[in-house]
């Protein structure tokens, strides 16, 4: 009787230990710090999927502590990476249509770019990304402006001649339209360039601006307010193989709480723009307005640099363009 005992316990621990040992990690990187928006939009994604109970745990890597910024579309894409909230437009080397989700003008407002993300245009681009194995989970647009290290920038003229910091390629063929030099970078290396003399100017996102402390280091920031040229697509990514191979109680809890995180992402990026321009000014850095004026000759310039550069070099870029203009 004591050996049938033993014996029982012991089949219950080789279960209990083949349980844990089964239960499925994912691996998310991202380049920011824990108080930042796509932090949080992660968190909630992984809080979920914990509290649905599935067997299912996704491990948060952030601060570029797993992947650089730049470098963690091709190994999500390879598998070697599980899931990450990137901007989309980081992996435009591989893929030019990308670039399409950072063009100057482009969105018009918070509630536009929900609308994008929605729209035939994005599936379009799910289309791409699905040929990568790649999946969206969480959808999201960021709105962002500009810091000068000296000046404030409002005008494509107020960048002439500034060693400036663009996010993605479409900015940076704008801002050398403009007069700009450029240098390529992450935003989370944004600080020390300009506080090395690197950098005299820079765009990013709002959430970055404040989430790196770039405040410290310029006279002047121009937030996104009535008008905002700056918009990124950044999105929360999974391997769709992986995703795949999951239980079908695992992908529900993992998309359910996508869609939550998504509605948190909308509600909380609308709120990020006067909250930078609050802490920019709290910090003692003044705060210029961009006027319609002075956006409508930066969207002249991008239709002459960025727009058109997109439409020649990318093979269906005119028909992807037709479909991002077609959404109101």
């Amino acid at each position: 009787m004591k050996s049938m005992l033993k014996t029982a316990g012991a089949a219950l621990a080789l279960i209990s230990v083949s349980s844990v040992t089964y239960a499925t990690e994912l691996r998310l990187s991202h380049q920011w710090s824990n108080k930042d928006i796509r932090h949080q939009v992660a968190q909630i994604v992984a809080d979920g999927v914990a509290a649905a109970d599935v067997d299912l745990e996704i491990k948060i890597f952030g601060s570029k502590s797993l992947f650089k910024p730049r470098e963690q579309y091709k190994p999500l894409s390879r598998g070697l990476l599980d899931m990450t909230v990137l901007p989309l437009s980081y992996a435009g080397g591989q893929q030019p249509a990308y670039n399409l989700t950072l063009m100057p003008g482009l969105v018009k407002n918070h509630d536009h770019a929900a609308r994008l993300s929605a729209s035939p245009f994005m599936k379009a681009l799910e289309e791409k990304m699905a040929a990568d194995d790649v999946k969206v989970l969480v959808h999201g647009y960021l709105a962002g402006g500009f810091a000068g290290k000296d000046k404030c920038i409002t005008k494509p003229e107020h960048v002439k001649g500034l060693q400036t910091r663009a996010a993605g390629k479409s900015f940076e063929q704008m801002l050398a339209g403009a007069g700009a030099s450029i240098a390529s970078m992450a935003s989370s290396e944004i600080y020390n360039a300009m506080q090395t003399g690197v950098l005299q100017a820079a765009n990013t996102s709002s959430s970055s601006f404040v989430s790196y402390r770039i405040y410290e280091q310029v006279k002047c920031y121009t937030p996104a307010g009535d008008v905002a040229l700056w918009f990124m697509y950044q999105p929360l990514l999974i391997n769709k193989t992986t995703f795949e191979k999951l239980t079908e109680p695992q992908q529900a809890a993992l998309l359910a709480a996508s869609k939550k995180a998504e509605a948190f992402y909308l509600a909380e990026a609308k709120k990020q723009d006067a909250a930078s321009a609050k802490v920019f000014s709290d910090a003692g850095v003044e705060i210029a307005e961009m006027s319609a004026e002075d956006f409508d000759q930066w969207r002249a310039l991008a239709q002459e640099t960025s727009l058109k550069a997109f439409v020649e070099e990318v093979p269906d870029g005119q028909k992807l363009l037709d479909l991002a203009l077609a959404v109101e």
